[in-house]
């Protein structure tokens, strides 16, 4: 099947049968395309694609994580590269800035496949058997493991050091978002330093920009990670166009980098 996306990101295939343009001026064998949106703001750009495939008279389909695909069935290699991974669906939380909840439910535990990158919302939610069984399937990848879905600090338990102990990631985020999200983390942080982990795999994401959030507030956040022996990354908040503020884009630009956060910090 042909898959097109209307933006190319680190995690989007890359294989003959994905584009991200119009299609090719031959005609390919293939005549089944799926173009597959991730953020609401890419739905123009994706429906205006949609109608240049169609009308090169392909069977298109529209749909993916924008258009609130409930996610089911993950196929490694389909819709993100080979070496991504997702093991579970859907989230427990209701976040107000997240639309997980709403478009993919309740955790949802999955097929375990292959890979070395978890992409999911929420692994912790998920049984002690499916944590498990996801670790060990981690410890078999020739790539050491990477959990960029994120691992939501007030889930984290002594056994899941133990196993992140036993595994030695390359990386791994946690988030702050919310002033409420503080506590959870610093005691998330306290076991994960005493556990041995630095500001080299321990990362985390903390929500910046968003509606009544300013600059100052932002910063200390972002302080007190680092100071928690976290690496920081600002994640700009976008409401449903893909809106930001440039001067919050500028401040997010310096909060991405480590070199630059550590020469701020000291």
């Amino acid at each position: 099947m042909i898959r097109v996306f209307p933006r190319k990101t680190n995690a989007t295939p890359t294989d003959q049968l994905a584009y991200y343009t119009g299609p090719p001026l031959w005609q390919l064998e293939e005549r089944n395309v799926m173009i597959s949106c991730t953020f609401t703001y890419d739905k123009p750009k994706a429906e205006a694609l949609a109608d240049q495939w169609s009308s090169a008279g392909y069977n298109v389909n529209l749909g993916g994580p924008a258009y609130d695909d409930h996610g089911d069935e993950f196929v490694p290699g389909r819709y993100i590269k080979d070496g991504f991974t997702i093991t579970s669906r859907g989230c427990n939380n209701k976040c107000w800035f997240c639309h997980v909840p709403r478009r993919e439910g309740k955790i949802r535990e999955l097929e375990i496949k292959n890979g070395f990158n978890v992409l999911d919302s929420n692994l912790l939610q998920c049984s002690e058997d499916h944590i498990r069984s996801v670790f060990a399937m981690l410890k078999k990848q020739k790539e050491k493991a990477r959990f960029t879905g994120g691992l939501e600090a007030a889930k984290l338990q002594d056994w899941h050091v133990d196993l992140m102990v036993d595994l030695k990631p390359y990386l791994f985020f946690l988030a702050y978002d919310t002033e409420d999200d503080y506590e959870p983390l610093r005691q998330a942080s306290t076991m994960l330093t005493e556990a041995g982990f630095n500001d080299r795999q321990a990362m985390c994401y903390c929500l910046v920009g968003y509606p009544k959030d300013t600059m100052e507030k932002a910063e200390k956040r972002l302080r007190n990670t680092f100071e928690l022996g976290l690496m920081p990354m600002a994640m700009l908040y976008r409401d449903e166009n893909g809106q930001v503020d440039q001067e919050w884009r500028k401040f997010q630009r310096i909060w991405i980098r480590p070199w630059i956060i550590k020469s701020r910090m000291k």
